[in-house]
């Protein structure tokens, strides 16, 4: 034992090769000139649900032993589980608690390596990462049976000051459909600070959407919209009479709306794909508004979109 050294990846291999012709423990440690404990250990404590896989095994290998490099008080680790169970991602963490002034602060890296340590164990941590995006298909322009949406006034005759997101209350706004078609949440997002809005829809229907933009921006400071081409959005010009302009972004055009698709994003880890929102209600959707306005984004230097927000609105009153 004193001379021991830990296994290479090339060793790792020649045992995944030696199990594969159903060679035994202590002919592989032969082979290998280990002792049978070092082989059936390194199988039993690297192996995946697939078996032992010798790229997976050296992932497990160094992801214990950078763990086990860095020690944390218990209440750390219950922080930082705490958080991921708020949706925040790891960098997200790392981020804002450096921010904040903590020292000592774990990289995102080395909370991803634990994120999948506590998988690898059985652990549920990574169910609160976000999801990889399915893309949709784009194209098929001459397909979209959505409709023409009257007197929309084009994205690109929109002031340079909200191209700029030179000040808050001009927003995005899209809908988020539910499991089948039935049901939505209409999201509005301010372009400066990532302030978000949110409601359940029980239709699609203009004349709802139109009645809920309205709810969401009574007693706000919303000085535009940007809509995608939605006909649930057809009764826009309605939105003028509260003082609000509305723009559109062209068909096909997501990237002229990230904020608000990049959002939309962040809600599906409260409402993945395939939810019915057929009993989503106000407080579930108000829960899921107040944790992503308190939520550090690392576009805002690791403040909130609540905090920017109204910094930003009291900057203006004292003006």
């Amino acid at each position: 034992m004193a001379n021991y050294t830990h296994l290479s990846q090339e060793e790792r291999y020649s045992i995944s090769a030696e199990l594969k012709r159903q060679t035994s423990i202590r002919e592989i440690a032969r082979i290998l000139n280990r002792h049978p404990s070092s082989i059936s250990r390194e199988i039993q404590r690297n192996k995946g649900k697939r078996g032992y896989r010798p790229h997976q095994a050296g992932q497990f290998s160094a992801a214990r032993k950078y763990v086990h490099q860095v020690h944390y008080a218990d209440f750390a680790f219950a922080f930082i589980e705490h958080l991921l169970q708020c949706k925040w991602s790891p960098e997200q963490i790392s981020g804002a608690l450096r921010a904040k002034g903590w020292t000592d602060v774990p990289s995102h890296e080395w909370l991803y390596r634990y994120i999948y340590q506590d998988k690898a164990k059985g652990g549920r941590l990574h169910l609160n990462l976000r999801s990889q995006k399915t893309y949709r298909k784009r194209g098929y322009a001459s397909n979209d049976r959505r409709g023409v949406i009257k007197d929309r006034v084009s994205i690109h005759t929109r002031p340079d000051e909200i191209n700029q997101r030179t000040n808050v209350g001009d927003f995005e706004g899209d809908l988020i459909v539910g499991a089948h078609h039935q049901g939505a949440v209409l999201t509005l997002v301010d372009r400066k600070s990532l302030f978000t809005l949110m409601r359940a829809l029980t239709s699609k229907h203009a004349k709802t959407t139109l009645d809920a933009c309205v709810t969401l921006i009574r007693g706000r400071s919303v000085k535009s919209i940007t809509f995608d081409n939605g006909k649930e959005f057809a009764h826009h010009a309605q939105l003028k009479s509260h003082g609000v302009d509305v723009y559109f972004a062209d068909p096909y055009c997501s990237n002229q709306r990230a904020r608000n698709e990049n959002t939309n994003g962040l809600i599906r880890q409260y409402l993945p794909k395939g939810t019915s929102f057929d009993k989503l209600d106000d407080q579930e959707v108000k829960h899921i508004q107040d944790a992503l306005n308190h939520r550090p984004r690392k576009s805002l230097q690791w403040l909130t979109p609540a905090q920017v927000y109204s910094g930003f609105l009291s900057v203006a009153l004292q003006c």
